[in-house]
């Protein structure tokens, strides 16, 4: 059980130190050919530590379905919006508008699901909605561009969707090989990004961008997912929760640390305002029988 206690803080290490991974790789690598290979990659790995771990490669055939659409959500959609966002805002700001994920799920449960709309959920909505808005100021002056606010937000929609979905259409089969074929589909829809827009892969490549890509790909992607199935294996909700709230932490102090980010006064107040009602979010999605075994 240690073990698996750590599993979120190794977490929170690697998917909180993509951002500023991903953002020196894209100084080098164009958008799409970073997803497509950086995807793609991920998903061979899974599917072969899948296959040496005896695990069956088979989805039922009733189930393609909706691992596309989940792929397209889950994956793709987010995997994109956050590359964009990336050179459209700075790293820090890109993660925390993506964290806003906890709340568009609460509102997509309600809509899609039935989930009812209690108070600590409507709370983290408000609250959550002022750290945007006060996130969105520095357009009204024209210090930062929409496109700086409209792709985090769009990734975090397209998680949230994902999530939602997957809830309402369960997907049948071993949930490395399933996230490996979402990862490869999304891998797919990057390439036709790629072959579309014309980009190119470099021909070299710097030390420095190498190592943001290693880390991005093996660690990033393979080795995450891998222990992100450990934790939905053994513990589910409480500790995906946990991983959750540190990513942003993690991802806005190790862009200031490596990329150079200095978020303004004004954006701690943003960034903490989005973090309280994700929390609030999660917790009072967390059911009393969860909390209770964590607590113990």
């Amino acid at each position: 059980m240690n073990a698996v206690r750590i599993i979120p803080l190794v977490l929170a290490f690697l998917w909180g130190f993509n951002w500023p991974a991903v953002k020196t790789a894209l100084s080098e690598v164009q958008p799409f050919g970073l997803r497509m290979v950086g995807l793609g990659v991920g998903a061979v790995l899974l599917v072969l530590v899948a296959a040496l771990a005896g695990r069956s490669l088979k989805v039922p055939r009733a189930s393609w379905g909706p691992l596309a659409i989940a792929g397209l959500f889950n994956i793709a959609g987010f995997n994109l919006a956050t590359v964009f966002a990336q050179l459209n805002t700075s790293t820090s700001r890109a993660a925390i508008l993506t964290f806003t994920t906890p709340l568009w799920a609460i509102v997509m449960a309600y809509l899609f699901l039935g989930e009812r709309l209690d108070r600590p959920k409507a709370v983290a909505l408000a609250i959550g909605l002022v750290g945007i808005g006060v996130l969105a100021l520095p357009l009204v002056g024209g210090q930062s561009t929409l496109l700086g606010l409209i792709f985090p937000l769009i990734a975090a929609l397209s998680w949230a969707a994902g999530t939602v979905y997957q809830k309402a259409r369960p997907i049948a089969g071993d949930r490395m090989v399933v996230t490996a074929y979402q990862l490869l589909i999304a891998a797919v829809v990057a390439g036709i990004g790629f072959t579309l827009s014309g980009e190119t892969l470099p021909a070299a490549l710097s030390p420095r961008v190498w190592t943001a890509l290693a880390f991005h790909v093996i660690g990033a992607t393979a080795i995450a997912y891998l222990l992100w199935f450990t934790l939905l294996d053994r513990l589910s909700v409480g500790a995906a929760s946990l991983t959750t709230f540190a990513i942003p932490v993690v991802g806005v102090l190790s862009a200031m640390a490596l990329v150079g980010d200095r978020p303004t006064p004004l954006d701690f107040v943003g960034f903490s305002a989005i973090l309280a009602a994700a929390a609030v979010a999660m917790f009072a999605s967390t059911p009393k029988r969860i909390q209770a075994t964590q607590e113990a």
